[in-house]
């Protein structure tokens, strides 16, 4: 099966751990949103778009990126992210609606918590003395679970 992973990992490279544990296991590709030719997307059985969840959504690269697509009736993709906090169904809604729009088959959803300083450092620097949110994630179980993750992707 041949797969590509768009991914956007800006802070502290937590989504960019993420994806290429996937892609240990998947063979996959591995792409930035301003890397992608929207043409060469129909050579992929299976794509996987991820970033680090801002204020409750993906990068805005992203989707950007998922609004230049064009109508792919049934193409499977899946969808994953990393994040400081908050509840994964949320945050994946504002892409998950863009890829549905465009005939996407959603195939799956991984995220996990990941080391994330972005609220203090931008908007709240006073809380930068804390040392910001899940310090040492994704750690080795985290990525172990993006793998297993993975494995049942090979199925679908």
């Amino acid at each position: 099966m041949k797969t590509l992973l768009i991914y956007i990992s800006i802070h502290h490279g937590n989504t960019e751990k993420i994806a290429k544990a996937m892609s240990e296991i998947l063979y996959a590709e591995l792409l930035k949103p301003n890397e992608v030719e929207i043409n060469s997307l129909l050579k992929y059985d299976l794509i996987g778009l991820g970033s680090g969840i801002y204020f409750f959504k993906h990068h805005k690269a992203l989707l950007k990126l998922a609004d230049k697509l064009p109508i792919m009736k049934n193409k499977k993709v899946f969808i994953f992210s990393t994040r400081g906090i908050g509840p994964v169904w949320f945050y994946h809604r504002p892409l998950k609606k863009k890829l549905l729009e465009k005939g996407f088959n959603i195939v799956g959803e991984f995220s996990c918590r990941s080391f994330d300083t972005y609220l203090f450092d931008k908007y709240v620097p006073l809380l930068r003395f804390t040392g910001g949110l899940n310090k040492g994630r994704p750690n080795t179980k985290d990525l172990e679970k993006a793998r297993i993750f993975s494995r049942g992707l090979k199925d679908v």
